[in-house]
Formats: C-alpha cells, sequence, structure tokens
C-alpha cells in the first residue's frame, strides 16, 4: 500500500483577535480544517465571518493589529503559526502564495509586468537577467496571456482586469508552490472572465498538483470549483464537507440561507407577461454616442442601440466592462447628450432638455449607484443624505421634510435610529437601503440601478432585490437595471438588452435572452453562469414580485 500523504495545511482550533483601542476582539473562533493534496477546499462565507482573516493567518499577512491567540496552522506538517514575519517571507511564493481579490490595486503601478513576475523569480532564486526573462514569458504564456512579449514591457495600467489577474496568478505558481490561496480571486471580474480565470486555476492546478484554498462569498463559485466546502458564519465553522454532499443536504440554517440567497443556484420562474397596452416610461431609439480621442479621432461606445420600457417593469441593460451598459444610463439620465438617436422618459424629449428643463428633469430619473461605500458622503449623516435632494428640488417646510425622510427610512426597512449616523457606521446593505432612499425620496418615475447589487454579499443582495420588487409593487415604480450578472438578470428583469463592445445582439422578454435562440454572445454569458453544476430549485426563495401594478 502506498503511504498515505500528509495535508498539504492543516489548522488546528485557530483563534483570531484584532486590537481595538486597549481591547482585543476575536474574529476567529477555533477553526480547523485540512487541505489535502491537489485539493480544492473552498471557504466560504459573509464580509466579517473571519474567511480572510484566516487565510492571512495562513499566509502571515494578518494586519498589524491582529494576531494568532491560539491554535497552530501546519504547512507541509511544519508549525509556521509562530514564526517571525522574516521567516514567513522565506516560504511565500515558494509554499505557499497568494491570488488577490483586486487586480487593480495589488499592482505596482509604476513598475513593469515583467519586472513584477521576474521580482518573485529573483527574490528566491539566484537567475541571471536573460534566464528571468525566459522563465517570465514562459509564465505568462502558461497563464493565457496574449503577446508575453509585448506584456513584460507594459504598466499594470495599459492591461484589463482579467489580464491584471492573470499576471497576478502567473507570480503565484513562478515557484510552484505547494498551497495557493486565491482571495475572492474573481469577484471584480465580468462573468465570462471570470470562468476563464477559475479554469486557469484549475488547469494548473492539475498540472502541478497544487492544492488551492479558495475564499469566496459566492456559494456558486464554491459549487462548481471545490472538492470540499467550509462555511464560516461569525469567525466559526457552521458546516463542512464534500461538496456535493454539504449542497445536496446542508445540515446548517445558515449554510442552507446561503443555498437560498444565491441566484446563480436558484432555478428560474417564469415571470407572467408583461400587460398588453401597459404605458410606455422610457424608449431608447437608435442611440449613438461618441466620445474624442486624443489622437482626433472618435470611439464609438454605443452605436445604433434601442430598447423600451413599459412602466411599471424592470429593463434590464447587460454586458461585460466595455459593451457600453453605463453609457447608455447615463444619457437616458441626462448626464451626457447622445451623438444620435432619441431617449424619451415618458412625454419628455431628454435630447432637447436645457438648463433648468434638465435640472427638473432630473426629478423623474434617480440613479442608484454600484457602491455603497463610494455613493454616500462620509460627512454627512444618514438624515442629511436622505433629506438633500427634497433640499435641491422642494422648497417644503423643515418638519415636513423631515416627516418625509423618516417615511423614506422606514419604507426601506431601516431603523429611525440610522439617521443620526454617518455611512462609516452602517454594513454595505444599510449603506444600499440609504441610497435607495435618497433615491425614492422625491418620489422618480424612473429608478436606473447601475451595478446595485454586485458589490454585496449574497444574503445581502436577496434582501435588497426583494427590496426593490417590493417598492416597485407598491409604488408602481420603473427600473434600468444595469448588471453583468445573468442570473441576478433572471430573478428580477421583465425584458433585457444584452450589448457587446457597443452594439445591442439581443433584445427581449427574459423568457426569450434565456431560450436557446439566443445570440452565441448571450449563450457565452448564460453558459458561463456559476453555480451551473448544482442547480438548487430545492432552496429557491419565493419569487420576487412581477410587474407590478400601475400607481
Amino acid at each position: 500500500m502506498s503511504p498515505v500523504q500528509a495535508p498539504v495545511l492543516d489548522v488546528r482550533d485557530l483563534v483570531l483577535s484584532y486590537r481595538q483601542g486597549d481591547e482585543r476582539a476575536a474574529v476567529v473562533h477555533g477553526v480547523s480544517f485540512t487541505v489535502e493534496p491537489g485539493e480544492v477546499v473552498a471557504l466560504v462565507g459573509e464580509s466579517g465571518s473571519g474567511k480572510t482573516s484566516t487565510a492571512q493567518a495562513v499566509i502571515g499577512l494578518l494586519a498589524e493589529n491582529g494576531r494568532i491567540d491560539s491554535g497552530t496552522i501546519h504547512l507541509n506538517g511544519e508549525d509556521i503559526s509562530r514564526w517571525s514575519s522574516r521567516r514567513l517571507r522565506n516560504i511565500r511564493g515558494a509554499v505557499v502564495s497568494l491570488v488577490p481579490q483586486d487586480p487593480g490595486n495589488s499592482l505596482d503601478p509604476v513598475m513593469t509586468i515583467g519586472a513584477q513576475v521576474r521580482e518573485t523569480l529573483e527574490i528566491h532564486g539566484r537567475l541571471d537577467r536573460r534566464e528571468a526573462d525566459r522563465q517570465v514569458i514562459e509564465l505568462l504564456t502558461s497563464v493565457g496571456l496574449s503577446e508575453p512579449a509585448l506584456r513584460i514591457r507594459q504598466y499594470p495600467h495599459e492591461l484589463s482586469g482579467g489580464m491584471k489577474q492573470r499576471v497576478l496568478i502567473a507570480i503565484a505558481i513562478a515557484l510552484r508552490p505547494a498551497l495557493i490561496i486565491a482571495d475572492e480571486p474573481t469577484s471584480a471580474l465580468d462573468v465570462t472572465v471570470q470562468r476563464r480565470i477559475l479554469d486557469l486555476i484549475n488547469d494548473l492546478r492539475r498540472e502541478y498538483g497544487t492544492s488551492v484554498l479558495l475564499v469566496t462569498h459566492d456559494l456558486a463559485v464554491a459549487a462548481d470549483r471545490s472538492d470540499r466546502i467550509i462555511v464560516l458564519q461569525g469567525g466559526r465553522i457552521q458546516e463542512q464537507g464534500r461538496t456535493e454532499d454539504v449542497l445536496a443536504a446542508p445540515q446548517n440554517a445558515y449554510t442552507r440561507k446561503l443555498l437560498s440567497d444565491a441566484p446563480s443556484l436558484a432555478t428560474a420562474r417564469p415571470r407572467p407577461p408583461i400587460e398588453p397596452g401597459r404605458p410606455i416610461a422610457v424608449t431608447v431609439r437608435n442611440l449613438v454616442q461618441d466620445f474624442p480621442l486624443q489622437s482626433g479621432k472618435t470611439f464609438r461606445a454605443v452605436d445604433d442601440v434601442s430598447f423600451t420600457v413599459a412602466r411599471g417593469t424592470t429593463h434590464a441593460v447587460v454586458g461585460e466592462s466595455g459593451s457600453g451598459k453605463t453609457t447608455t444610463i447615463r444619457a437616458i439620465a441626462g448626464f451626457q447628450k447622445p451623438t444620435g438617436g432619441e431617449i424619451r422618459v415618458g412625454d419628455l424629449d431628454v435630447r432637447s432638455l436645457r438648463s433648468e428643463e434638465l435640472r427638473q428633469f432630473r426629478r423623474k430619473v434617480q440613479l442608484v449607484y454600484q457602491n455603497p461605500w463610494g455613493s454616500l458622503d462620509p460627512r454627512q449623516t444618514v438624515q442629511a443624505i436622505v433629506e438633500e435632494p427634497l433640499l435641491n428640488f422642494d422648497p417644503l417646510p423643515r418638519d415636513q421634510r423631515q416627516a418625509r425622510v423618516r417615511a423614506m427610512i422606514d419604507r426601506v426597512g431601516l431603523p429611525a435610529a440610522l439617521l443620526s449616523r454617518s455611512p462609516h457606521a452602517l454594513s454595505g446593505g444599510q449603506r444600499q437601503r440609504v441610497a435607495i432612499a435618497r433615491a425614492l425620496v422625491l418620489e422618480p418615475d424612473v429608478v436606473v440601478l447601475d451595478e446595485a447589487v454586485s458589490a454585496l454579499d449574497v444574503t445581502v443582495q436577496a434582501q435588497i432585490l426583494t427590496l426593490l420588487a417590493e417598492l416597485q409593487r407598491d409604488l408602481g415604480l420603473t427600473y434600468v437595471f444595469v448588471s453583468h450578472d445573468l442570473a441576478i438578470v433572471r430573478q428580477i428583469a421583465d425584458t433585457v438588452s444584452v450589448l457587446h463592445n457597443g452594439r445591442q445582439v439581443d433584445y427581449g422578454t427574459v423568457d426569450e435572452i434565456f431560450s436557446p435562440a439566443a445570440t452565441a454572445y448571450t449563450r457565452e454569458l448564460i453558459q458561463a453562469i456559476p453555480g451551473r453544476k448544482f442547480p438548487r430549485a430545492a432552496f429557491d426563495r419565493p419569487p420576487l414580485a412581477a410587474a407590478g401594478p400601475l400607481s
């Protein structure tokens, strides 16, 4: 019999804490798990669950105020939990390496790509410049980066998000470590790029026999890509086991909630057809948007896009980065004048509006942005944030304004006690509810939601989507919902436009878009939705409200 291999990673009774002022707050409580050779283990949980802190402890990159209070971390049989930073540096890259979450902030902006990959090789080995450059090109080739000889001379800002993530993977595998920690490696990427990056990690794992600790909040990604799943909540393991076993029969209520909230794992429910004769809230016809380039030429960001949105329904504008979806909605909201075509909101021709007319028009169309951390003024209280549009547009007495604000805060499911707080004191879901309240306080006809749930954990995402459906049903709101995530679109939209390189390649009802008749590009987007390996109809949440009654 062949000898049983020891785990690559063996974490036992790990307790972590962070210093907060004069006290310490424990964030990980007695966590234990293993990662076997060649295995992919997914560490799953929401923000604050302790998954990233656990991964940082394994690679010795806890924040300055963090520490390991007790427990052990055995890497290739050695307990590294009490090693110094200097000693840990010797194994980073060589034994354990990290693929970080945000490719935009993880590469040095003033170093070429070649220099950053070569640095890893030079730190751990005595290579001459020519041999190092040869290995760099080999590594960039192995991760599927086009024109590697060109890329080594480029800087990070010259690469797309997916290309940057491939560079980070090349750095991570340069010395063929025993363990790769992939910390939300695709959360900032479009769904098709996400699939390619995850495929790449899997191919390299098989080729080199490397183990992977996949840190993610997305159970659908874990479902497709892991051998075992560990579910964390509040720094404690709620459940762990083989992926297929956990998904088939989750034992823990929290795991079941994560499953029910993940749109990628839910079976689509048919949405009723839009009632005939419903008034049209938004008309976009032959929209063209050009932007001037420094060369004197123009770049066409949107090319002949047309769709209509019935009042009280949701129209989704879908596409990858650079598809033209954000440019399209900025034109609808009156933030830029189209080069050509027509945009009408109700009876108003948006292109013809000037100065005060345009300002008043923005009462009718309100935006909710992607990032609730960046869209709220950190210097204002929640009361001031929601009240500000009323000060700009409605000269109401102070007591009436405050009553409107309190009513709207209540409408979006927040307690009145939060009115005196600043955004930094709120969770991500609470901040997005404040952003929605601010958008609705003027009672607009149309709300444009620009990736409004993509920055949120799946359970918070589900809560916000349910809230939006309730508000639409109760207030007769019309939504233009921008997203790169077709799993969410399938749950909430009535009609869909699919954009690719500025052109509309598909347009129709949700059922039509998700039918086999969709174009090749749309089929690629649909096939890239994670979680297709394990559809979870048994854990579907109740369907979101369909197009609501007219108010």
